[in-house]
């Protein structure tokens, strides 16, 4: 059976940028499919690989908006397996078509209907055995996974940033869409034990973890990839404020941002970006935020022409 030893360097430990002033952001465009998701799925299938949870017949099965679905139709060719994704219909069809290449079978579902692509996935593992799924949306590895990796990443970087470049740059937010909610969760339990990095008056202090909301309900909203109509991993309790954005003022500043500074990213990317601006607006004396550029822009195309 193939592993993923020679393919797991690619993934993680993306550069962090400075995108607008006090905004710095992962650039999570590195990893080799694109998106922020390769690092969770490239963790669970390797850790389910050494656990011998899946064989040379079993088929990949999972629900998805799309990232993590291309992340794992890249992955399971590497490791030369069938792929079955779940998926709202309305999802763009640039991600769709990036599955396909990867050689994966999509199975489409109603209108932004995520828990019926999930209570399909589960129907079908139930049916037939040879189905293995990561199960992101309740996988506490998935959380584990960004605990692990995201989380120290961000923190090291700020630490070079602070001590080594002698900057009197303080941090005073992590802002983010949620999706699954596992990053959120990953990178809030590093920092909630690695806090002596962010400083204020020479006191340790904690990050705000402030949640991207699309504006429009979870039924009607166009920021793909975050608020899938549940929190599913999230534990609201961290959250210490929420930002709601709009989809069309975040296609426009996702546009805005390749324009003006050459970054083609996401919409959830430009979301966050916008959410970003509005807390140092509301916060001006409380520091600069950390946030995540989540996937590259060319896979919402459609959406660029609808605006």
């Amino acid at each position: 059976m193939m592993t993923l030893c020679r393919f797991k360097h690619l993934i993680g430990n993306t550069p962090i940028i400075q995108v607008e002033n006090k905004i710095f952001a992962k650039f999570e465009t590195y990893n080799p499919s694109g998106s922020v998701k390769d690092r969770m799925v490239a963790y669970i299938v390797d850790r389910a690989l050494k656990s011998k949870e899946y064989n040379d017949n079993t088929i990949f099965l999972e629900a998805t908006s799309g990232n993590t679905g291309i992340a794992l139709a890249m992955i399971g060719a590497r490791l030369n397996k069938k792929i079955k994704i779940i998926m709202p219909h309305n999802m763009s069809e640039e991600r769709k078509q990036l599955m396909r290449l990867f050689g994966a079978e999509i199975v489409e579902v109603g209108h932004n209907d995520f828990q019926g692509a999930i209570n399909l996935r589960d129907e079908m593992l139930k049916e037939n055995k040879n189905y293995w799924s990561p199960l992101q949306f309740s996988n506490p590895l998935n959380i584990e996974c960004h605990r692990n990796t995201t989380g120290p990443e961000i923190s090291s970087a700020i630490y070079q940033y602070l001590r080594i470049e002698k900057s009197a740059e303080t941090f005073g937010a992590f802002v983010h869409g949620s999706g699954t909610g596992g990053t959120l969760m990953g990178v809030w339990e590093h920092f909630d034990k690695d806090i002596h990095i962010v400083k204020e008056d020479g006191r340790d202090k904690k990050l705000d973890f402030i949640l991207t909301c699309p504006s429009e309900p979870s039924d009607q909203h166009g920021i793909q990839g975050i608020n899938d109509g549940a929190d599913f991993l999230l534990d609201k309790s961290i959250i210490a404020g929420e930002i709601k954005v709009e989809t069309d003022a975040a296609i426009e500043y996702m546009q805005k941002l390749g324009r003006d500074k050459g970054l083609m990213v996401g919409i959830s990317s430009a979301a966050n970006i916008l959410a970003a601006k509005e807390w140092i607006e509301k916060n001006p004396t409380k520091g600069s935020v950390i946030t995540m550029l989540c996937d590259r822009g060319e896979r919402y195309m459609q959406d660029l022409v609808k605006s």
